[in-house]
């Protein structure tokens, strides 16, 4: 367990990161202040990864059987998932889902308009 929670924190801390320094360097170009543009990148990167979440948890359980001969208007060959699949689809929500609510959670934080007090 402690070394899923390092590996998941250094991802967090990755993504927030980077977030915040392309955040910054945008900010700083387009005349905006430090916080403000940080608080922002966070609150559009964790948005973006909670719907990211909720889709990818919402996937059906059918999957196509040969991805490299789908067309758009031809036949579609499916199959059921199989059961690895569903929790690997299910976990990978979870964690999509958590981090953002992280980076939402570090963008009010960051942001200066909000009192945390």
């Amino acid at each position: 367990m402690l070394a899923a929670a390092r590996r998941f924190l250094l991802i967090v801390v990755g993504i927030a990161g980077a977030t915040a320094l392309v955040s910054l360097l945008l900010g700083l170009a387009l005349g905006a202040g430090a916080d403000r543009a940080v608080s922002v990148g966070l609150y559009l990167v964790g948005s973006f990864l909670l719907i990211a979440g909720f889709f990818i948890g919402n996937r059906g359980p059918a999957r196509l059987k040969d991805e490299a001969g789908t067309s758009l208007l031809g036949p579609r060959f499916l199959r059921w998932a199989t059961p690895d699949e569903r929790i690997r689809t299910i976990n990978e929500s979870a964690i999509f889902v958590t981090i953002g609510l992280v980076l939402l959670l570090l963008g009010l934080v960051v942001d200066s308009r909000v009192r945390l007090y």
